[in-house]
């Protein structure tokens, strides 16, 4: 077994070294550095990693870490180091403190005492072993080295106890890396930021093709006026742009926010019954907390909505008067649509009865705000019409 480091010993580079690390893999982190991972793809292509796996040996404190490839990221100056392990290794854990548990981490190394006074010059797979405590955290990663798994020791471990629990107690800390340009398989490093624009990753959580536009991560295709699907988008590209949100709802992208795409019609209700004697339309009832019953409404493109209005209504103690109720629209302090019974919903008898109708209203200003108010009158003013259940809607119309 050699653990390859190309570009690294003193004494001169093998040909078998340098094939083992020509590895091409440089997805950058800068204009002079490049990520620090492992190269993906297992023999048989099932799974997007399968070098530098480590598997527990059951019953002991022994791991065999798996032959594989990657590249250590140094600093700038340094320049990155292409790192081969070409055969398998076994690892040996020390026992667990008899008090409290500890975590250690298995890192991919390099030595280099150019840089570090080390007196080493060297890569190596390697142990950091945690520190004892009641709630032990994982030690700090070194320089130039590349964690591959956490594991969890707990107090008194040891063969002679079990071993390492290594069903519950490791936590794989490989990342991914692949030349510059190449699509990035994403493996515990989804939410890293992209380096320039037009860079793409495969999300193996979200199972999309991602492209990093300069800000964030965005599932691609996004074809221009393409409805984003739900969680790909979280700030819109351009004006007019759509997006499914979570709630199933369409949305626009107005050049700021996300608003609904599609909003429901205007609507406005009463269930508190009044009554008028008033033989003109009025807004107010007697013995009603409602003082006026109002609807707002953004004229549609079309200059045209259709007015639904309706109450349940009665004459008290007449059958020959009528109760009328009808909408009047205004525009700021200019009436459009005054109350009138040429429209209105109306109804005469001692018994309630309810009725409603639909109007067409045109000519309208498109975007303009408009104001319905629901009016009422009495046919005769010894009369006292009661309306109650009172409601008016808005939608557009062509």
């Amino acid at each position: 077994m050699t653990l390859h480091s190309g570009w690294l010993s003193p004494t001169g580079q093998t040909r078998q070294a340098t094939r083992h690390t020509a590895l091409g893999a440089a997805t950058p982190a800068g204009p002079l550095q490049s990520r620090s991972g492992i190269l993906p793809g297992t023999y048989d292509g099932q799974y997007r990693v399968g070098g530098l796996w480590m598997s527990g040996n059951a019953g002991t404190m022994t791991a065999v870490v798996f032959h594989g490839r990657a590249v250590i990221q140094g600093t700038t100056t340094q320049g990155a180091y292409p790192v081969s392990l070409d055969a398998d290794i076994t690892v040996t854990f020390a026992d667990g403190d008899a008090q409290h548990g500890r975590i250690d981490l298995l890192a991919l190394r390099v030595y280099d005492d150019a840089y570090d006074g080390s007196g080493r010059t060297e890569a190596v797979v390697e142990i950091v072993q945690g520190t004892p405590a009641a709630a032990p955290v994982a030690p700090t990663t070194p320089d130039l080295a590349l964690p591959l798994f956490r594991v969890s020791v707990p107090a008194g471990t040891s063969a002679g106890t079990g071993g390492i629990p290594w069903t519950t107690s490791t936590t794989d800390l490989r990342t991914t890396l692949v030349s510059a340009g190449g699509i990035l398989p994403v493996y515990n490093n989804a939410t890293v930021v992209g380096s320039y624009p037009g860079q793409y990753q495969d999300n193996d959580n979200s199972g999309f093709l991602q492209r990093w536009n300069g800000t964030e991560w965005v599932r691609y295709p996004k074809a221009l006026g393409g409805i984003a699907p739900t969680g790909t988008v979280t700030t819109g590209s351009y004006t007019g742009q759509y997006r499914d949100s979570s709630l199933g709802v369409l949305q626009r992208w107005n050049g700021s926010a996300w608003q609904s795409a599609i909003t429901p019609p205007p609507f406005a209700s009463s269930l508190d019954s009044g009554y008028t004697t008033s033989t003109t339309y009025t807004a107010a009832l007697t013995e009603s907390a409602v003082t006026a019953l109002t609807l707002a409404f953004t004229a549609p493109t079309t200059g045209a909505v259709l007015l639904h209005f309706g109450a349940r209504m009665l004459t008290q103690s007449s059958t020959t008067a009528t109760a009328f109720m009808a909408p009047q629209v205004t525009q700021g302090g200019t009436v459009v649509l005054s109350a009138n019974d040429e429209y209105c919903v109306s109804h005469g008898g001692t018994v309630y009865s309810s009725a409603s109708t639909v109007w067409r209203l045109g000519a309208l200003t498109p975007g303009t705000s408009y104001t319905a108010t629901a009016m009422h009158r009495s046919s005769d003013a010894a009369v006292t019409c009661w309306f109650d259940n009172i409601f008016m809607r808005v939608e557009p119309a062509n």
